[in-house]
């Protein structure tokens, strides 16, 4: 707790409440989020993690309220969410915590209140996503979304000035990211109906979703793991620039998210068909000496 207290201080949250209510979203990142808590605890300067944490825990709001219950209960409840995000910057006070962190955030670093109007216009592409007939429609969904939400944290690490560059090799590194994700995540968005890897892709390995649903899939599946796998690990590989684009403070974690993400990439690839039975992550003792080695 001391590093934590430290961290608040450096960041300029002086308030008692305003602490608490950081000091609430913190408890809730590290319950659901263990491995990429203790990478910015460890790789992150003191001033900048509380900030990491309040955004991380916006952009985890948001995911939860689009995709539990019903779709008009989930459209319900994110009308009210954006309408109270959006009054909370035009305020600057909100009865709800975690919209207090992100009032502070945002005036601590004013450029982000750009980041988040940009997240908010266009982040319904997750509340409506049932899956994608083409490419080109997954790559609407990462404009749409996935590159929005990740800017919510990676705006807060990039350039002062031009980001044109950054911001382009943040967008190869999302298209990665959620490529793997989706494969990653075959059996579960299955088990909802639904599969992120386009309509035409699993055609070209003779596959459909009513099949992969049933639990078979093969040596077609695992071709279509590799195909995958290959393309998300090519943008994983190409975002290896992306710690040469940001001041030095943020460099340590974004080299280690990266190594993360390829360690993944070979965890999904050696599971192949077996992602059927689930999602898998790299082996923890890897994992941990990626982030001990950039520490």
């Amino acid at each position: 707790m001391r590093g934590w207290t430290k961290s608040l201080d450096a960041a300029g949250v002086r308030e008692p409440g305003l602490r608490a209510d950081y000091d609430r979203q913190r408890q809730l990142v590290r319950r659901y989020r263990r491995t990429a808590y203790l990478a910015v605890r460890l790789l992150l300067p003191s001033r900048l993690l509380p900030h990491v944490v309040a955004m991380t825990a916006v952009m985890h709001h948001g995911d939860t309220l689009m995709d539990t219950g019903p779709l008009p209960q989930r459209e319900a409840a994110w009308t009210g969410w954006e309408r109270q995000v959006r009054e909370a910057l035009a305020t600057g006070t909100s009865d709800v915590a975690l919209l207090r962190t992100l009032g502070h955030t945002v005036s601590a670093r004013p450029r982000l209140r750009e980041t988040v109007a940009a997240y908010l216009k266009t982040a319904t592409a997750e509340l409506h996503f049932t899956g994608f007939a083409t490419e080109a429609d997954y790559q609407a969904y990462v404009d749409a979304y996935s590159f929005p939400a990740f800017m919510l944290i990676a705006d807060l690490l990039g350039p002062q000035g031009d980001d044109r560059e950054y911001r382009a090799a943040c967008r190869t590194f999302i298209d990665g990211s959620q490529r793997l994700d989706f494969v990653n995540d075959l059996a579960e968005d299955l088990g909802e109906g639904r599969t992120g890897i386009p309509a035409a892709t699993l055609e070209r390995f003779s596959l459909d979703t009513a099949e992969l649903a049933t639990g078979r899939g093969g040596a077609s599946l695992a071709a279509l793991v590799a195909d995958q796998v290959a393309a998300a690990r090519a943008c994983l590989v190409a975002a290896r620039e992306l710690p040469t684009l940001i001041p030095p403070p943020g460099r340590r974690l974004v080299r280690a998210l990266v190594e993360i993400e390829l360690l993944t990439a070979d965890a999904v690839l050696a599971r192949g068909a077996g992602v059927l039975r689930g999602s898998v992550s790299p082996p923890p003792a890897r994992a941990l000496r990626v982030l001990m080695g950039r520490y």
